[in-house]
């Protein structure tokens, strides 16, 4: 339900609304059905057992909804964009809490690259709690390299997040137009990726662990370019 209430307050077409057997005895179901039809919505009411079946959760909700997938272009960049691009994200959870994030702090896109999870794959959806709706998110049918590429000819300057060897966040040149790169849970940034990349940097840790879950890493490095965006528009505010 709450991915449904999030695609209908971000205007997301949703074409079709299911209702578990009993699903109408909650006055919030109810709600949310009355808002899906005002948007022009079909809705199903399912037979006992059937949700339970075609869902793919143990315990579903007692909504389930198709909706248009929303289409985002590099085209439609702002100017002095911040991106972020998941190269070679494997796993659904960590894709969607990185769009998260992304979306958290201010970023004008995501792109996931060719090798990454599906972003509107239904675990990445719930994973990013409705963030794919409303933040532009790019399916690119291209690999990293080749992304990384259309965007510095677009102007952005390009930084990896590598666990070590990188410059300190807190010393690296993060402000935008900024292509923020993240790589794969394991091996991290692929290393070929190197010729199209403009630097890296590191989150430096204190204590004994070896590195951060990359949507950890995607939660500092992103606010921290949200921080210095915010300062830079308090400085040309002040002028």
């Amino acid at each position: 339900m709450t991915l449904l209430r999030a695609a209908l307050a971000a205007g997301a077409p949703v074409e079709s609304v299911f209702v578990g057997a009993g699903g109408r005895a909650d006055a919030e179901v109810v709600t949310i059905l009355e808002e899906a039809l005002g948007r022009g919505a079909r809705v199903f009411d399912l037979a006992p057992g059937v949700l339970e079946r075609v869902a793919d959760t143990v315990t579903p909700q007692p909504l389930l909804a198709v909706a248009a997938m929303p289409a985002a272009t590099l085209a439609a960049l702002p100017a002095d964009p911040f991106v972020v691009l998941c190269a070679d994200v494997r796993d659904p959870g960590n894709a969607g809490a990185v769009i998260r994030v992304a979306d958290a702090a201010g970023a004008d896109a995501v792109v996931c690259a060719t090798g990454t999870v599906d972003p509107f794959n239904p675990k990445t959806v719930r994973a990013s709690a409705g963030s794919v709706l409303h933040l532009p998110v790019v399916v690119a049918d291209e690999p990293p390299a080749a992304v990384l590429g259309d965007l510095g000819h677009r102007g952005l300057v390009r930084v990896a997040a590598v666990a070590r060897g990188g410059t300190p966040y807190t010393e690296a040149p993060l402000e935008t137009p900024l292509a923020l790169v993240f790589g794969n849970e394991a091996h991290g940034v692929p290393a070929p990726l190197g010729e199209v990349l403009d630097g890296a940097v590191t989150i430096p840790l204190a204590g004994g662990a070896e590195s951060l879950n990359v949507s950890t890493a995607a939660a500092v490095l992103c606010f921290e370019v949200a921080r210095r965006r915010s300062n830079l528009h308090a400085m040309r505010g002040a002028r």
